[in-house]
């Protein structure tokens, strides 16, 4: 591995081997998504407990200090919304030429493996490793399933998490499950980040699959929504980093939680 590459991977992946990335691209098919309206105040609490940010390259130009020292993954895939005809259809939306322009450490794009695009998005994959592997920067697929949630169960994302890394990806976002997780992230030779997915009806249930996730191998989280769309961000944050950085367990995630919310750590 070249020393580039080698490079932007420390910086995301951190010194134990664990990361946690914070995703706000939702906006480039969801548009103004609730708690992301104004992207740059949104993040502004929560940067310095993420180890990386994660988002599209007109957010990062308008609403993030160059400043910032956090590493940046750019998601240079889209083309669809919520309000057309399939989620699916995306097509690479960044240049190599822009990603170097923009000084990321990672790019991200989303597959979608058995839709009616799935060679496009495959292809699309390989294309985008090829370019950026001549200039040392890392891919991170994401194993989209569109609207279809239903199909987040082991051994379908098993085989998404392994065609990406076959194609040459270098980390891979996927859905956790609560049966056999263990076997995606066997079954997929790099390392492998939990996305969130819709927010769930308690900050428990986040720290019980990202504890649990993390104790079958992944290496930690994309979280979003799971974050920034709870009443209390900065709590939801610092629990979570503590699961994955500190090995906290659920009960004691919920405990610092509290102990934030009240004003109290």
């Amino acid at each position: 591995m070249e020393w580039g590459m080698k490079n932007r991977l420390s910086r995301l992946i951190q010194a134990d081997g664990k990361a946690l990335f914070l995703p706000i691209d939702h906006g480039y098919f969801q548009g103004p998504t609730h708690k992301l309206e104004k992207p740059g105040e949104t993040i502004k609490p929560l940067l310095q407990y993420a180890d990386a940010l994660m988002l599209t390259r007109g957010v990062l130009r308008n609403c993030v200090d160059p400043a910032m020292d956090k590493p940046v993954i750019l998601r240079v895939s889209g083309g669809t919304s919520v309000v057309g005809e399939d989620l699916a259809n995306e097509a690479i939306t960044t240049s190599i030429q822009e990603i170097i322009r923009l000084n990321v450490s990672a790019v991200s794009m989303s597959v979608f493996v058995g839709s009616k695009y799935e060679h496009q998005s495959l292809t699309n994959l390989t294309k985008l490793v090829d370019a950026c592997e001549d200039y040392g920067i890392p891919v991170m697929a994401v194993t989209a399933v569109g609207r279809e949630l239903e199909k987040r169960e082991a051994r379908y994302l098993a085989l998404c998490c392994r065609i990406a890394a076959e194609l040459g990806a270098r980390v891979v976002k996927t859905y956790y499950c609560s049966e056999n997780f263990e076997k995606v992230v066997e079954g997929c030779p790099v390392p492998v980040v939990i996305a969130g997915g819709p927010k769930t009806e308690t900050q428990r249930e986040v720290f019980d699959f990202v504890y649990d996730g993390v104790q079958k191998g992944a290496i930690g989280v994309n979280l979003g929504r799971n974050i920034w769309q709870t009443e209390h961000p900065v709590a939801a944050i610092r629990a979570i980093r503590a699961i994955i950085h500190d090995n906290y367990t659920p009960e004691e995630a919920q405990s610092l939680f509290e102990q934030v919310k009240a004003g109290k750590a």
